[in-house]
């Protein structure tokens, strides 16, 4: 397969998901880029759900940087136990909010390479931020993005550095910020880790994992 239809083969994948998803959107909620910023930095080894479910308290009591700050890092772990390795999430997120203080006059920078200067913040969640709240073309590779991006024979590798980088290649601008969104749509749908809902996959005919399992069989 040459590079061209290889970039062929990636668009054409994509279209058909967004046939399927002509709706997708952001399973985390949030009314602000900095909800956003926080509720991605929670998600980490957690699921949407779970984040869902602590920001709707989280938000109320916590509407600003700053209000991060007035508490003890104590009162911050027990208000997101339950989203998983708390310590660090709390540290982190404190540590997040100083400097969007004190550089950023507590307002989230719409910027890639700022965001991911801040604390906690990998490249993941600062394309999360960047793409979602202020639409700028950006790949997040979560663990949805990862593992497809594999089974569809896009990258193999298990690096998301690697993988952002392939599908950048593969992809236009323009898809950039819904390839993310529906190949986590289609992971928690169809293509779920444990149990592929391989006959019910719209991409069968594209996809080399299946023809493959079904070659086996």
């Amino acid at each position: 397969m040459t590079a061209i239809t290889e970039k062929e083969h990636a668009k054409r994948i994509f279209d058909i998901l967004e046939k399927e998803y002509p709706n997708v959107k952001p399973a985390l909620e949030y009314n602000s880029p900095f909800e956003l910023l926080v509720a991605t930095i929670l998600s980490a080894q957690c699921t949407d759900e779970r984040v869902n479910s602590v920001t709707k308290k989280l938000f109320k009591k916590y509407r600003l940087p700053k209000d991060y700050l007035q508490v003890t890092q104590e009162e911050l772990e027990k208000d997101i136990f339950s989203t998983g390795f708390y310590r660090q999430k709390a540290k982190s997120i404190r540590a997040c909010c100083s400097v969007l203080n004190e550089k950023f006059d507590g307002a989230v920078p719409n910027d890639f390479d700022k965001l991911t200067g801040l604390p906690g913040v990998g490249r993941k969640t600062a394309a999360v931020v960047v793409a979602i709240a202020f639409g700028i073309p950006a790949i997040a590779v979560d663990t949805h993005v990862r593992r497809l991006s594999n089974l569809l024979g896009f990258i193999n590798s298990k690096n998301p550095d690697k993988i952002e980088e392939r599908l950048k290649e593969l992809l236009p601008k323009s898809y950039w910020i819904n390839s993310t969104l529906l190949l986590m749509a289609h992971g928690r749908k169809i293509c779920i880790a444990r149990k592929p809902k391989c006959p019910e996959c719209i991409l069968t005919n594209l996809c080399p994992s299946f023809n493959n399992t079904s070659k086996k069989k």
